[in-house]
């Protein structure tokens, strides 16, 4: 089980370190793999934070290319010793940065090149749903964000997809647990056709991205489909990313005992 807190624009350099040591300190569990990803400002603090503690920095997104005349951007070489995870394509990132598939398809190329683990984020809007087209736009955009891609190479770079229905995300809708699964069995299809084969893409960890909390994340886990979550608000808030890791661990032992 993974789960990722996504710390969007939030905490700064002087309080980043105290915040994520303590979410750490409460979210001890040997089932389930942490990950915090701040602001590229914290990501020194966060990281000096975590030494020791058996959580992984990750970034919350890099750039295209790995040098150039590109202001304010943050390159993937520039993330080595930082950060060794990286989330891409997040639904804000596709909204308010304008981020296409094909963009985000060269991210991952510059981030497994300087050895992140990427976690490619897909989802519909409200009228995708709608409308019964949101099998369709999440097939195109992981076709979009992984096709020409060696399976090898993203399989060895440990390649996570979080599903996130953008139209559960701060809008107070509820995806179901049962949506989620279904999706994630459809991420996994759309993978298996890009030459991965069944296995394979089975093998994918497919986390559920859409207004997490410690009272719902118990029904999203318990979907065998659904490998753990990437959290939003609540990974600011020591409290729910406790029960929420609890929660996951519950599952992750689980598994771990059924040989799953």
């Amino acid at each position: 089980m993974i789960v990722a807190g996504n710390w969007k624009m939030h905490s700064t350099p002087a309080d980043a370190g105290d915040l994520a040591a303590l979410i750490a300190g409460r979210t001890e569990h040997a089932d389930v793999i942490r990950v915090i990803c701040p602001p590229f400002v914290c990501l020194a603090a966060v990281r000096e934070a975590l030494a020791g503690r058996n959580v992984a920095v990750g970034a919350q997104s890099c750039h295209h290319e790995l040098a150039g005349a590109y202001t304010g951007e943050i390159s993937a070489p520039m993330l080595a010793g930082l950060a060794s995870w990286v989330i891409l394509g997040h639904s804000e990132r596709r909204r308010d940065a304008a981020e296409t598939d094909a963009l985000i398809s060269r991210k991952l190329t510059r981030a497994t090149d300087a050895g992140l683990r990427p976690i490619v984020c897909v989802g519909e809007q409200l009228d995708d749903r709608v409308s019964g087209r949101e099998v369709d736009v999440v097939d195109a955009q992981v076709r979009g964000c992984l096709a020409g891609h060696d399976p090898v190479v993203l399989a060895a770079a440990g390649l996570v997809v979080a599903y996130e229905p953008v139209w559960a995300i701060g809008t107070g809708r509820s995806a179901t647990a049962q949506d989620a699964a279904a999706m994630a069995d459809a991420i996994r299809a759309s993978i298996a056709s890009l030459g991965w084969g069944r296995q394979a893409a089975a093998d994918v960890p497919v986390l559920y991205g859409g207004s997490v909390t410690s009272a719902n994340a118990g029904d999203f886990f318990g979907e065998p489909g659904i490998d753990g979550a990437l959290v939003g608000g609540a990974s600011l808030k020591p409290d729910e990313m406790a029960a929420i890791v609890a929660r996951a661990g519950l599952v992750g032992a689980a598994r771990r005992e059924a040989g799953a």
